[in-house]
């Protein structure tokens, strides 16, 4: 193998770690950089449920987030969007729960229990506020979330999509932030 073919086969990885870099920074920048503006709803996104049935840290986060927006009337309604866990929580209720346990109304509070994942959370949401009359949303997520939730909504037809995201922030998020980059692309190429 001659030199110069072995130095272009060694840059190749180079530019691998250099693009999930860059993309990484890229959606950091992104999600943190919040976009707020009065909408129709605040959509937050599922996540873990403690086996005792209380939402996770990194979730009870993304709530807070809702809350806030929530009383400073930023949106009308709050939807929280999630699956059954393998434990058997669901954790739209479970979310919706601690809400009602932060002073949230119980009838502003839409449960979406089929939100298994965050397309079908998006594709779900459509439905949700094509019934009520509505159109704009704000999604909570965590920040290196936040992108790819954005294209998902917006690749179902909701628009204008805003964002927030929870003030949590733990070592998780470097997997999390890899993870995001093998999904992001995997919505491109699906979605």
């Amino acid at each position: 193998m001659s030199m110069a073919l072995r130095n272009k086969i060694c840059i190749i990885p180079s530019l691998c770690v250099f693009w999930i870099l860059a993309h990484s920074v890229i959606i950091t920048i992104d999600g943190l950089h919040d976009d707020i503006v009065p909408c129709d709803a605040a959509v937050v996104l599922g996540n873990m449920v403690n086996p005792d049935g209380t939402p996770s840290a990194r979730l009870a986060a993304r709530l807070d987030t809702a809350v806030k927006l929530f009383t400073m009337h930023y949106c009308k309604v709050i939807i929280v969007s999630g699956g059954i866990d393998p434990d058997g929580n669901d954790e739209a209720a479970v979310m919706k729960s601690y809400l009602v346990g932060k002073g949230i109304p119980a009838g502003v509070i839409i449960t979406d229990p089929e939100g298994i994942n965050t397309y079908s959370t998006a594709k779900n949401t459509k439905r949700l506020l094509a019934e009520r009359g509505m159109k704009s949303v704000i999604v909570v997520s965590q920040y290196h979330h936040i992108t790819r939730t954005v294209m998902a909504f917006r690749s179902c037809g909701i628009n204008p999509v805003h964002s927030a995201h929870a003030e949590f922030f733990e070592w998780r998020d470097l997997y999390s932030l890899f993870r995001e980059f093998i999904a992001y692309y995997s919505y491109v190429i699906r979605y």
